[in-house]
This record gives structure tokens, sequence and C-alpha cells, in this order.
């Protein structure tokens, strides 16, 4: 029986083991290899690469939606499954576009990840049930803030002016004394509210809105 070979991506040691742990516990299944970072694991893809690749969002260097969009481009062959805390659906809806396979959240049991392995494998989708329930929140909350006018917080906005400096999230979280992972969170929930996919978009559409000069 030929294995699905499985690759991790993820900057926390603890979680790479037990993952790790968890997979080759399954007849079908084998590790391939464990990164630690973005740049790492394109190393490596050069040499090889996986059938499946576990891929955490928040990393070090180069963030998990930039790298999952680079690698649908260069190794379309690998089929990428994020684990990840954030739960925002129209964050998950551009990854979903931008070629991932599959979407779970780290809260979730441990089977789920085993199950999601075998239907990324099987060429199906997998979403989180848990982001289903999200997405229809979210459907929701558009509807009823249709005609409400967009809100930012004092703390996006000052981070909304930063990015539009050219300021990247961790050069963001030295200026505001926050940690990357907080800047993340707020610049997501502006890709959110703004409804726009990346950065660029996010600038146009503030400016458009009048909230840049």
């Amino acid at each position: 029986m030929q294995k699905i070979l499985v690759s991790l991506l993820d900057d926390h040691p603890l979680i790479l083991s037990g993952l790790q742990q968890l997979i080759e516990q399954e007849e079908d299944m084998d590790v391939l290899e464990l990164h630690h970072s973005g740049q790492e694991l394109l190393k490596a893809f050069e040499n090889n690469y996986p059938d499946i690749l576990l891929l955490d969002i928040h990393l070090p260097e180069i963030q998990g939606d930039e790298l999952a969009l680079i690698l649908s481009k260069k190794y379309p062959q690998v089929k990428i499954i994020v684990l990840s805390n954030l739960d925002y659906p129209y964050y998950i809806k551009n990854l979903l576009q931008s070629g991932i396979k599959g979407y779970i959240l780290k809260s979730s049991k441990k089977y789920k990840i085993i199950d999601a392995i075998r239907a990324v494998h099987r060429g199906e989708q997998y979403i989180d049930d848990a982001i289903a329930d999200k997405a229809n929140e979210y459907k929701r909350a558009l509807k009823h803030n249709q005609n409400q006018p967009l809100l930012l917080t004092k703390r996006e906005k000052e981070i909304l002016h930063l990015i539009a400096k050219d300021y990247t999230s961790l050069e963001i979280a030295d200026e505001l004394y926050l940690s990357k992972r907080t800047v993340d969170t707020h610049r997501n929930n502006l890709l959110l509210k703004l409804d726009v996919k990346n950065s660029a978009g996010l600038i146009k559409k503030a400016i458009d809105l009048g909230l840049l000069k």
C-alpha cells in the first residue's frame, strides 16, 4: 500500500511533534518532513514534496496565505490543508480561491485532521463544520449591516495607516508595541470589513472611502 505523504509547517515545535505522532499512527499515512518557516519549506520543496501539506497561517517570515498562493502555482500537485485558529469566513473564502483544498480549526477534534487528509487526498474539499456555522453568521451580519456606516476601531485605523506606509506586520507590531499575531488579526479584520483580498486592495478601498488621504 502506497502511503499518503504529509509534510507539516508550523513555527511551534510542540504542535509539529503532536501532529507528527497523530499522523504516523495511521497505517496509510507517513510524515515526509517538518518545517518551521515558509522559506525553509520552499527550499525543501525544490528537492522533494509531499502529497499533502498541513499549513499554519501565522508564520515568522512569509505568511501562510501568501505561501499558499505561491505553492498552488508552483506545486499544484501538492494539496494544501490549512490548520489555523482563524475562523473569519471572508478570509477562508479567499484562501479557498487561492487553491487550498481544506481548512481545519486548531480547536477541532484530532480525528478531523485525519479525515481531512484522506478526503483531500481523494480529491475532495474538506471544510471544518464550525466554519460553515461561522459563514452563516457572517452572511446574516452582512445582511444586517448593509445600510450601516463602516466603523473602524482606533487600533484598526492606526494599523491601516501603517499598512498604507508599506509597514510589514512585524514592523507594525514593533511600532505599536503589539504582538505580530495581534497585528495579523487586526489586518484580517480590516480585509473582512472592507471586503478586499490583500493589502493593495485594502489601501485602494480605504482611499476610495476616504479613510486614507
